[in-house]
């Protein structure tokens, strides 16, 4: 097992959730996305949103997917300096 798992592991098992329904790789995706194309400070609250859609029966996957393209559409201002992937 990996940090990762072993992290996802124990903060599901206190908040009492199935690691099996946690997408990390998805979620991951997701916040280098918004961090990268939108605004770091928006990577964990982005996350966050996620987790409120699911809570409420959005699909993970579906739902990452269609924030991370916004995040990909998102205006690049003048003067941000964005980092390359």
């Amino acid at each position: 097992m990996t940090v990762m798992d072993d992290w996802v592991t124990a903060a599901c098992a206190e908040l009492g959730l199935d690691p099996a329904l946690v997408p990390v790789p998805a979620v991951l995706d997701l916040a280098r996305d918004v961090a990268h194309q939108v605004l770091r400070p928006g990577a964990p609250v982005t996350a966050y949103l996620l987790g409120l859609a699911v809570g409420r029966g959005a699909d993970p996957a579906a739902t990452a997917a269609r924030l991370a393209e916004l995040a990909g559409t998102w205006p690049v201002e003048l003067g941000d300096e964005r980092p390359a992937d």
